[in-house]
């Protein structure tokens, strides 16, 4: 019998708002610099994506607005809940990302958050263009076409 690991608990956050807001270009894997106890609440799933975004400062990429909850057991050592937290991308990336992120209309958004096999914290990062009324119209009448289709199926 397999020995059960400690970080068999699977987290995995999504940002369920960025798909019907944007259309994904390109997605990237990349890590985290976190401090303290922003990793055990992470593993608690008590992380906000709704509001936000990634920015280039002085060459690399941060996320700003992402809401990690303060660990509930620690106690005078707790982290800031929100706080600008720096990605870790390789150099060829970064500048891939910077140069596309310049263009009119695409910005970079964050997707998800999970943790590896090797219980490290990552997040998936998307360069996207906004869509229009229409689009999103448009994903709500396929979204509906096949939750009607589901439910001919299980009659």
């Amino acid at each position: 019998m397999a020995k059960a690991s400690k970080f068999d608990k699977i987290v995995n956050i999504k940002n369920k708002k960025a798909s019907f807001q944007f259309e994904f270009i390109e997605k990237f894997v990349c890590g985290m610099v976190l401090k303290g106890t922003e990793i055990k609440s992470i593993r608690e799933g008590k992380v906000s994506l709704t509001e936000a975004f990634c920015v280039f400062l002085r060459g690399e990429l941060y996320v700003r607005q992402m809401h990690i909850a303060p660990y509930s057991m620690a106690a005078s050592y707790n982290h800031e809940a929100v706080r600008d937290r720096k990605l870790l991308l390789s150099k060829k990336e970064l500048e891939k990302l910077e140069t596309k992120s310049q263009e009119k209309g695409l910005t970079i958004i964050p997707v998800r958050i999970f943790i590896n096999d090797r219980g490290l914290a990552k997040m998936e990062i998307a360069l996207g263009r906004g869509k229009k009324l229409h689009d999103k119209r448009h994903d709500l009448k396929e979204k509906d076409a096949k939750r009607e289709i589901q439910r001919m199926a299980f009659d």
